[in-house]
């Protein structure tokens, strides 16, 4: 599975990433070899998350919008 990170230079030095499709979903690295490193165990991380229904009764209903 490939996953697209946008890597940012910090202000402070070294790296800083994100992943828009998971959001929330971000690392650090002093050196871009680490943060790679520091990256692929977050991505890890995010999606090993599970998750529970927010409206666990039966009214409840889900829908998807298009923005």
């Amino acid at each position: 599975m490939k996953i697209r990170a946008i890597i940012h230079e910090a202000e402070e030095g070294g790296f800083w990433a994100e992943v828009p499709s998971i959001p929330g979903c971000a690392t650090e690295g002093d050196t871009m070899e680490e943060l790679i490193r520091n990256l692929q165990d977050a991505v890890e991380g995010c999606l090993s998350i599970e998750i529970s229904a927010p409206f666990p009764d039966d009214q409840a209903r889900e829908v998807e919008i298009a923005v």
